[in-house]
């Protein structure tokens, strides 16, 4: 994957969360997936735990997101990125600038396995 692919789709999975739609956020993730956040305690593995989480993650706050640089891996298919997010309770309240990365690693244009590290301490600040 060269940089320009990266970037094309960093872009487009991130306009897909950006949606908050649950069933497009899983188009970019293979059936077997692994994502993990600072909020999943531990890896969430595969659509059906992905689906789970991602509803409940919408249902609490108001999301956008946007890339802000792509680093492509050397010897594998996919690449860290980092990004900047303006996130929103659901329930009203402040709205959070957080900013963080991504490692993803592709297969078939789509995310095999996802980390996101982000300081999950901000999100307290909102609420």
């Amino acid at each position: 994957m060269d940089r320009q692919e990266g970037l094309r789709l960093s872009e487009m999975i991130l306009a897909a969360w950006n949606t908050q739609d649950v069933d497009r956020v899983l188009s970019c993730y293979t059936e077997d997936c692994v994502y993990q956040d600072p909020n999943t305690r531990g890896p969430v593995v595969g659509h059906d735990a992905l689906r789970r989480y991602l509803a409940r993650l919408f249902q609490g706050w108001n999301m956008h997101w946007s890339l802000r640089e792509f680093f492509p891996f050397a010897d594998e298919e996919g690449g860290a990125f980092l990004w900047h997010a303006d996130v929103t309770p659901a329930s009203g309240g402040k709205t959070i600038e957080i900013d963080g990365m991504d490692l993803a690693v592709v297969r078939g244009q789509r995310l095999c396995r996802n980390e996101v590290y982000f300081d999950r301490t901000a999100l307290f600040s909102g609420r």
